[in-house]
């Protein structure tokens, strides 16, 4: 009993850090979200999606940051495979170059994206010399410019949590695989997929929340013809002032996040 009060007491400070800076403005975000004239409901979501372009914001978000994830997991898991048969020395260096990009600010990733997407950008100028296009086509302001900077500022992410779950994967249940006669395929799909589902849930988790809650590159890349949550964020708090949908768009971003973990938790059970 004496052991159990004392390590209450030392949990304390912690579960009082995490109430005060966490718990509290979650619960007021909810609080505010959830209210109509001090009356709670549903109203303030049910105008938010009246709004055709509310509609289109939130799917267009769902569909990017799931596509995303998607193409992240069949990039990341072969890259992963082959990362982890690399010489240990060779696999430290290589694993801080995959990590290296996330050293770099968000902002000067983007602006190389600019830069190659541009209608005069080195992509656009070497399709018309290749004579592959007659003119530049438009590649920035739009939803694939959007999704090819969040996969390239997404990607290790998965590419890390893969190739953590992979190490911890013990190699005899590989060779027992080979040995009762399992294929390439069923060997991946019955041992190495199950017992590395972890890493591909928090993986997964990790690229759909980063894509989700980005702002910076669908705001320089998407510019206001191509909005996302974020942004539609940004506009309401910083140009409308709309503080009540901000809130409901800050709700929808924690609700999708959480729905999505537990999603993916579901499928791989």
């Amino acid at each position: 009993m004496v052991r159990t009060r004392v390590t209450w007491w030392l949990l304390a400070p912690a579960l009082g850090f995490v109430a005060v800076f966490f718990l509290l403005p979650v619960l007021a975000l909810l609080a505010g979200a959830f209210h109509v004239d001090g009356v709670p409901g549903l109203g303030r979501f049910t105008a938010f999606f009246a709004d055709p372009l509310h509609q289109q914001v939130y799917w267009r978000t769902l569909k990017l940051a799931g596509l995303a994830t998607l193409v992240s997991a069949l990039v990341c898991y072969p890259a992963a495979m082959a990362l982890v048969r690399v010489p240990a020395p060779w696999r430290g260096l290589l694993t801080g170059l995959v990590i290296l990009p996330l050293m770099v600010s968000p902002i000067a990733r983007t602006y190389s994206w600019i830069v190659l997407l541009g209608r005069n950008g080195v992509v656009n100028s070497t399709l018309v010399g290749a004579g592959v296009i007659d003119q530049p086509v438009q590649m920035l302001f739009t939803e694939a410019a959007v999704f090819v900077g969040l996969l390239q500022l997404m990607m290790p992410l998965m590419l890390v949590s893969l190739v953590s779950a992979l190490e911890n994967l013990p190699s005899d249940v590989l060779a027992a695989a080979h040995t009762l006669g399992a294929s390439r395929w069923q060997t991946f799909t019955r041992v190495v997929l199950p017992l590395t589902q972890e890493g591909l849930i928090i993986g997964g988790t990790l690229v759909f929340t980063g894509c989700v809650t980005a702002y910076i590159t669908p705001a320089m890349l998407g510019g206001p013809k191509v909005l996302m949550l974020e942004t539609l964020l940004y506009q309401k708090v910083n140009v409308a002032g709309d503080l009540p949908a901000a809130s409901v768009i800050a709700v929808l971003l924690l609700v999708t996040t959480i729905a999505v973990n537990q999603g993916l938790r579901r499928v791989a059970r």
